[in-house]
């Protein structure tokens, strides 16, 4: 890669016009979802309820690449290709002989790489004659892509928001309003699950797994309604992989191919994104000494800590029972800033890639990653989301190991997002006033026991 050029950009001529579907290539199959009533595989048909027909065919397909519309393409192009950058000054600051790469998603119009299945799942949803779609949000990134999504397509959309992110991220709530969205905290009294939660605890910070009973409560109470989904499904993970797909045209561009990639994980999205293109290389054999490495809060350890069986996505219990890493529907994480990784499972795909041996995963806590975050910003100027950062800090990691090696290597990470609207977070670490928390085993066990028995 030429030394004086940190960026490395893609014509739109270029944007890949097919997803690539990693379940097309994976050594086992991924364990089906199963109606939680008669513990049998549910059929494409209970799921039209909340989704519509060209998403739930995305959901179950074995195809390998699926064609991206071309009223997507046209939406796309508003921000895509995205750039890939190289941290010279970071690679400087640590004195490492590793090269430092980032696929930067924090350019799209809400900032973070959600608007990539945002728009294709709004769009799929106004074809099939939907007028209106309910979602969850973590951190607001999710939300706030949706509702910019659905401002697009005309579409209206209603957000349940954790309730801790709602009342510390104040602006991402403004941003949804400006799309168009209505936005509620999570849990709240327009539902029947919210109102029992409540009931039971005044003071619950939410989750995104009670914010997610919420909405598609609502769903099911409207035929002209629709539930949106940011993470986690086999199609949301589909619709990412554009950003790996742009990230291999551009470093074969530059003739360099990565030894590590790196991506968080709450839900499994952005990871996907980046990583799955890059991991069929390391499936067919073209690449099988490719790490990859998704990287989680230990406040909510579910790859690292958790229990590989089946569970409910909700914490309520109405959505199918998914094969995944979990840490127990019922559980509730600590309120930490990074509300887009405070989820108890992981996307069965990521699951699967993980306990099939085919990916690392790696927890820190938060003040670990707002350290890393806040280098990142002083060497590169960028402020990252703080789900970014984790993502960052085994970034770090990595570069001083190929520093002790003295070894070169090549690291590609996701910037999944940026952090101007998370402010207060680096104002608390500023301060020392930033809590971690790493949930005792006692806590992780109570919760797990809440799991269903699947024979």
């Amino acid at each position: 890669m030429n030394n004086n050029n940190n960026r490395i950009y893609l014509p739109r001529s270029e944007i890949p016009k097919k997803w690539y579907n990693i379940l097309a290539d994976l050594p086992e199959p991924v364990d089906p979802p199963l109606n939680p009533e008669t513990k049998k595989p549910v059929s494409p048909s209970d799921l039209e309820a909340i989704f519509p027909p060209p998403l739930i065919e995305q959901e179950v397909s074995n195809q390998r690449w699926i064609d991206i519309p071309e009223e997507v393409l046209e939406k796309y192009t508003i921000w895509r290709p995205t750039p890939l950058h190289r941290a010279y000054n970071l690679e400087r600051y640590l004195d490492t002989p590793a090269i430092i790469l980032y696929k930067n998603e924090s350019v799209s119009p809400p900032g973070s790489h959600k608007p990539n299945t945002a728009v294709p799942q709004v769009y799929y949803n106004k074809i099939s004659g939907i007028k209106r779609l309910t979602t969850e949000t973590g951190a607001g990134q999710w939300g706030s892509s949706l509702c910019f999504a659905g401002n697009l397509f005309g579409i209206e959309i209603i957000v349940y928001m954790v309730r801790v992110s709602y009342e510390s991220k104040p602006y991402r709530k403004t941003m949804m309003e400006i799309w168009g969205g209505k936005v509620f905290p999570s849990p709240s009294r327009r539902t029947n699950f919210g109102k029992k939660v409540l009931e039971e605890d005044p003071n619950n910070p939410g989750s995104l797994g009670i914010a997610i009973s919420e909405a598609i409560e609502e769903a099911l109470g409207d035929k002209h309604t629709n539930y949106s989904l940011g993470s986690v499904l086999n199609h949301v993970l589909l619709h990412q992989t554009i950003i790996g797909l742009e990230s291999k045209k551009q470093l074969e561009n530059e003739g360099i191919y990565p030894d590590v990639i790196i991506g968080c994980i709450g839900g499994g999205s952005n990871f996907a994104g980046i990583s799955f293109p890059f991991i069929y290389d390391k499936i067919n054999g073209k690449k099988r000494d490719l790490r990859v490495i998704a990287v989680e809060p230990v406040s909510c350890p579910s790859v690292t800590r958790g229990r590989y069986t089946y569970d409910f996505g909700d914490t309520a219990g109405m959505t199918p029972l998914i094969k995944m890493y979990t840490l127990g529907h019922k559980f509730v994480p600590p309120p930490i800033h990074a509300g887009g990784l405070r989820y108890h499972g992981m996307a069965p795909i990521v699951s699967k890639l993980h306990q099939l041996g085919l990916i690392e995963a790696r927890a820190y806590s938060q003040n670990q990653v707002f350290e890393a975050g806040v280098i990142f910003a002083r060497t590169e100027g960028i402020i990252p989301a703080p789900e970014t950062n984790h993502a960052i800090k085994a970034v770090i990691d990595e570069a001083i190991e190929a520093k002790k090696d003295g070894k070169r290597k090549i690291i590609l990470f996701n910037f999944s997002g940026h952090g101007y609207l998370d402010l207060k977070a680096y104002e608390d670490f500023l301060a020392g006033k930033l809590p971690d928390h790493t949930p005792t085993d006692e806590e992780i066990q109570k919760s797990i026991v809440g799991i269903p028995k699947v024979e």
